[in-house]
């Protein structure tokens, strides 16, 4: 046994070489297969969707695949709703017309070649669940102010497990692990009929909520028996989870520790937690729902041992112990197996090492074929040794434990190949000086080339420092400098071949910023300028970014970026803090800070700087010139910064430009010039008061013509006849011209037919108009600048469109929907783009009414037009009349105009509610008898299927519903108004002015008939009036008696009253109806009462005005149902009593 296991120990040293190396055979050399994608090991699928199972393999012939099914062949060729995708192993399940559950299951993928076999590891497929809450009265919980209480959440099991949440979260109020809801102590605010706990599946994302929980929470001075009881007392913490003085829990590695502690007392105790064995990790440590979870991710075996949580108030404390034990599926310790390629007679070895807790068992097969014991095998090793051509597999690799497993597939390749590298050619690396470099050469071969670097003429390897070849090839040099530049030769050979491979090291200068943003105090109001100049490598391309307290700077216009500066002009206190400036290049970085403060703005003189003097030009340029100049007196007011402006007497003569402007400690600046110009340059200075005079100009600079550097920017092109194209430009200023005889070449071409560009030259305009194009085509268009000294670059080509024209047709099939009887949509086909022969605007909808439907009615109106923009294909016809006949139709229209109309579509609106009777008149009145007689409603919205006829007759309301016949007959009510109608308000009583009533008649049948209703011989002011006429009577009487004993001559009329001076009668006094007409005249045919009057009245007359009696009520539809009593008063009537044989009825 022990001579064996040296043996196994030496073969291990042979082949160290071959564990350390991992190589990837090209895919056009045979090879066992691989698998590079399967789906998760717990595999929950949504049961609305189709079930995808996921497994890709890779290898030389293409892999075959098979399934197997809880241990058995999965035969998809006889299932009809199961496919496998072509050249892959992935099952695509529909369940359109089955059930998910039914493909419920443990999964694996077998893919095999002549080579081997490789397997998946095993897919347990489960449908997603998200079961309803059971449904479940819940009582109410009472409790007593300042007591725990608990509610519970018990969700239905899901899967995967819904994530619970209540709506309430406060130090005292918590949800606990489990989902339930816990009070460390109840208020009174706490009384609510809505606590609901909730739960989401996150897989369907779906919310469910349990039946809401009632709380009512009694105050503590009172309950159901006794009027007063003793409040809740203070007391010290006890925890209400976990229960007891310790607990234990069980967490995996690199899973989620979650512990908590939720203690009740009054007051609301606070929760803090300690490990007893060793610090908490901070990094990785976090705390919920007020401290009461402690949360610890990406646990280790580190994080055992125990843990201690305090709950504490005012009046103690108290803790738990929690014992965490973690336990570990099964894990690599370097990584899974990798693939090993030997050449023929090569030795290697196949590594599974993996660890967990408790200890993981090791298995191995072969093609999926379990391998017995044997001196082959050494526990997490297998050992190949002179291997040979055709001895290629897939060995697989199983480690697990009771919480987990781990399965890997590793190839042995058995292959003879030359070697070849496969790293691009003549790639170029570029690094910063001094870092390090590393230069590729991947490459195969087997047996395993050997690599070595050559740099240049190959005088000899690159071996020693600063060179090291890595094992994978990789040429690492430190620390790189620029001797360092050149080409590099990386060579492989082995015993069949050779292969080489050039590269190229390109080593560039750092970025480097050579003056910082220095620290500035700056009043409120002054400029600041943060310098930041740069010093970088030539050949890369730099980029300026500034920070303002780590983060991106304000977008103010106050804050100015320049190449090498930040200015803040008008600082306020908001700008105070930490610039940051950063310069960037594709390979390095470079950054500085500094700090702003703002102070309070201190008075000072309004005193200008002096003009800068000396004004000079040096380092003379095509295109630019460098300007120096001294300034002048500052006069204690720091110079921010000075304005450098120019003359150009060539093209502007005596007009002065602003050309740029640096900072104030600056007396330098490298100007940028245009061609072709006459420069003159002066120099203001700006401090805090202002402007200094400008200085003494310069002396000219000449800069020499050449061709233009831009072209006219805005190339339009448009028509405006349906047989041309405009083609615009903005026309170059002066000094983008660079040289004299400006001119453009206007180019164009239709797009979408060979053709070449047609080109013409233009001078002095900004178009051109080309005549005879096809309406509305598309065309590419070019303007080019160019001047005596050549062209411009190559424009860009911009687009448009000869002229528009009418659009040839009109939207098909036209067709109206009624909606209801205001209203109809209107659907049309879009008019086909080669007919629009334009831009489309919309559409335009024409309708119009022709007639009512009734036979009455032949109204006509003017035609109505409802625009849609863009490509609408339908819209709504709102404010239509009801039971009409209108007609439409549809045009489309372009820039344009519009086109021909559609067919006329006719329609005709549903019925609609119709109009009040235009009239309401009484034809005929007896003494028990009347006829009432109206005419139709103006607007009837339909046929007429009838009338509901309302009326009052004293204090009750009746309803006759009638036919379509206008006239119908009363018999003995004495007072009473008609209401034609479906909407009414109605006050009235045998003594009051009917009011707000709409199309309505009031009116009085004859006292005969009326005594019916009221006896006036019963009534008290009748009885009370006889009497006091038989007194005064009675009174005349022994006067005339007094006077006569007396002997008086009298006459004898004197002693009785004049028969035609009469008392006037109750029954004689009417009243009118009220009207809001203005029509009062009396209705057409109808008769006098011999005995009654209807007399107009104001407006504003109340029912206070008739009667004492004022507080009369209304009933729910609208009608008095007051009491009436008292005196009862007859207007004074100015024209007597035959003013009063008037008609009785008046209508509004």
């Amino acid at each position: 046994m022990m001579e064996e296991r040296r043996t196994v120990t030496a073969l291990l040293l042979l082949v160290l070489g071959h564990l350390t190396t991992a190589l990837e055979v090209p895919l056009d050399l045979s090879q066992p297969p691989t698998i590079t994608h399967q789906s998760p090991k717990d595999y929950i699928i949504d049961p609305r969707e189709n079930i995808i199972i996921h497994c890709e393999a890779k290898g030389k012939p293409h892999p075959s695949f098979s399934w197997t099914r809880d241990g058995t062949h999965f035969d998809i060729d006889h299932l009809s709703n199961v496919n496998m995708k072509q050249r892959s192993g992935t099952l695509v399940v529909d369940i359109r017309n089955d059930k998910a559950e039914h493909y419920e299951g443990t999964y694996q993928c077998t893919a095999r070649n002549d080579h081997g076999t490789a397997l998946s590891h095993n897919i347990v497929v489960r449908q997603s669940r998200s079961p309803l809450w059971s449904k479940e009265k819940i009582k109410p919980i009472v409790v007593q102010e300042g007591v725990p209480l608990v509610l519970p959440c018990r969700p239905p099991a899901g899967l995967p497990p819904p994530i619970i949440f209540w709506m309430d979260n406060s130090k005292r109020v918590s949800q606990s692990l489990n989902g339930d809801l816990y009070f460390s102590n109840v208020l009174r605010a706490d009384s609510r009929n809505d606590y609901i706990c909730y739960a989401r599946f996150p897989h369907t994302q779906t919310i469910q909520q349990k039946q809401p929980i009632t709380v009512k929470v009694l105050n503590p001075f009172y309950n159901d028996t006794d009027l007063f009881k003793e409040p809740t007392d203070e007391r010290r913490p006890t925890f209400l989870t976990p229960s007891g003085q310790s607990s234990s829990k069980v967490v995996l590695r690199g899973q989620v520790l979650e512990m908590e502690c939720i203690a009740e007392g009054l007051p609301t105790p606070e929760i803090s937690w300690t490990k007893v064995s060793g610090e908490l990790p901070a990094e990785r440590t976090s705390y919920l729902h007020y401290q009461k979870t402690l949360r610890i991710v990406n646990v280790s075996e580190a994080d055992a041992g125990e843990y201690r949580c305090i709950a504490r108030n005012e009046l103690g404390s108290v803790h738990q112990t929690i014992h965490v034990a973690v336990k570990a599926a099964p894990y690599w310790i370097s990584g899974s197996p990798k693939n090993l390629i030997l050449a023929p007679g090569e030795n290697g070895a196949l590594t599974c090492r993996a660890s967990g807790t408790p200890k993981p068992a090791i298995s191995w097969a072969m093609n999926g074929v379990p391998i017995e014991s044997n001196r082959r095998v050494d526990d997490d090793t297998i050992i190949f040794t002179n291997v040979q051509t055709g001895s290629s597999a897939v060995y697989q690799c199983n480690v697990s434990n009771e919480y987990g497993y781990l399965l890997s597939n590793a190839f042995v390749n058995v292959l003879s190949e030359p070697p070849r590298v496969l790293t691009p050619a003549h790639h170029v690396y570029q690094v910063i000086k001094n870092h390090q470099a590393l230069l590729d050469c991947s490459s195969f071969g087997s047996p395993i080339p050997e690599i070595t670097w050559f740099k240049d003429s190959r005088a000899s390897t690159l071996d020693g420092e600063p060179y090291k070849i890595h094992d994978n090839g990789t040429l690492e040099i430190h620390g790189s400098q620029t001797r360092h530049n050149g080409k590099y030769t990386c060579v492989a050979k082995n015993m069949l071949g050779i292969s080489e491979n050039h590269v190229y090291l390109e080593v560039k200068e750092p970025t480097r910023i050579l003056k910082q943003p220095e620290y500035k105090v700056v009043q409120r109001g002054r400029d600041a300028v943060f310098e930041c100049k740069v010093k970088h490598d030539p050949t890369l391309i730099p980029t300026m970014t500034w920070l303002k307290d780590d983060d991106e700077l304000p977008d103010d216009e106050r804050l100015v970026v320049d190449s090498d500066s930040l200015t803040i002009t008008d600082v306020t206190d908001s700008d105070a803090g930490v610039y940051t400036c950063i310069m960037n290049t594709t390979l390095d970085q470079d950054s500085a800070s500094a700090e702003l403060t703002v102070v309070e703005a201190t008075p000072t003189p309004p005193v200008l700087p002096d003009a800068p003097t000396d004004l000079e030009l040096t380092e003379q340029k095509k295109r630019s010139v460098q300007l120096t100049w001294t300034p002048g007196d500052e006069h204690n007011s720091p110079i921010e910064k000075f304005i450098i402006q120019y003359e150009d007497s060539l093209h502007h003569k005596g007009h002065w430009h602003n050309l740029t402007q640096v900072s104030g400690m600056k007396t330098t600046a490298h100007l940028k010039l245009s061609p072709f110009t006459h420069y003159t340059f002066r120099v203001l200075a700006l401090n805090g008061v202002g402007l200094s005079r400008p200085s003494l100009p310069s002396r000219m600079y000449k800069t020499d013509p050449a061709a233009p550097d831009v072209n006219p920017a805005d190339v339009h092109g448009f028509g405006t006849e349906h047989d041309n194209l405009v083609i615009s430009w903005k026309p170059l200023t002066a000094n983008q011209s660079n040289g004299p005889g400006l001119y453009y070449r206007v180019m164009w071409r239709q797009k979408g037919v060979e053709s070449d560009w047609t080109a013409v030259p233009v001078r002095n305009a900004s178009k051109f108009v080309v005549s005879g194009t096809p309406t509305f085509a598309p065309y590419e268009l070019k303007v080019q600048a160019l001047n005596d000294h050549g062209a411009g670059p190559e424009p860009d080509v911009a687009h448009g469109y000869s002229g528009e024209d009418l659009p040839l047709a009109a939207p098909d099939n036209v067709q109206v929907q009624v909606i209801s009887s205001t209203q109809a949509a209107v659907h049309w086909d879009a008019v086909p783009a080669k007919l629009l022969r334009g831009h489309l605007k919309g559409y335009k909808v024409y309708y119009w009414k022709e007639r009512g439907l009734h036979k009455h009615n032949h109204h006509h109106e003017e035609k109505q037009i409802l625009t849609f923009g863009g490509n609408h294909t339908h819209g709504k016809l709102p404010g239509l009349h009801p039971f009409s006949l209108y007609s439409c139709h549809v045009r489309v229209f372009n820039g344009k105009g519009e086109g021909p109309p559609s067919p006329i579509q006719p329609f005709e609106t549903d019925e609609g509610v119709p109009g009040a009777p235009s009239s309401l008149v009484i034809t005929d009145s007896n003494v028990d008898s009347l006829t009432l007689e109206w005419s139709p409603p103006h607007d009837r919205n339909g046929h007429i299927t009838g009338y509901t006829l309302k009326y009052h007759p004293g204090k009750a309301i009746a309803i006759n519903n009638v036919t379509k016949d206008t006239t119908i007959s009363f018999v003995q009510h004495e007072f009473m108004c008609i209401i034609v109608t479906d909407k009414y308000l109605l006050y009235s009583s045998n003594k009051d002015i009917i009011k707000n009533c709409l199309n309505r008649a009031c009116f009085t049948l004859s006292p005969a008939v009326a005594s019916r209703q009221v006896d006036i011989a019963t009534q008290g002011w009748f009885i009370g009036l006889m009497c006091a006429i038989a007194l005064l009577i009675l009174i005349l009487l022994i006067i005339c008696f007094i006077q006569r004993n007396k002997g008086g001559k009298y006459p004898e009329r004197g002693c009785h009253t004049d028969p035609e001076f009469q008392p006037m009668k109750e029954e004689d006094c009417t009243f009118g109806e009220y009207s809001d007409n203005e029509d009062h005249k009396p209705l057409k045919g109808s008769r006098t009462p011999s005995n009654g009057t209807v007399k107009r009245e104001d407006s504003d007359d109340s029912l206070v005005d008739y009667g004492e009696g004022g507080d009369g009520q209304f009933n729910e539809d609208g009608s008095f149902i007051g009491q009436y009593s008292g005196k009862s008063g007859c207007r004074d009537n100015p024209e007597g009593p035959r003013a009063q044989r008037r008609p009785p009825l008046s209508m509004p």
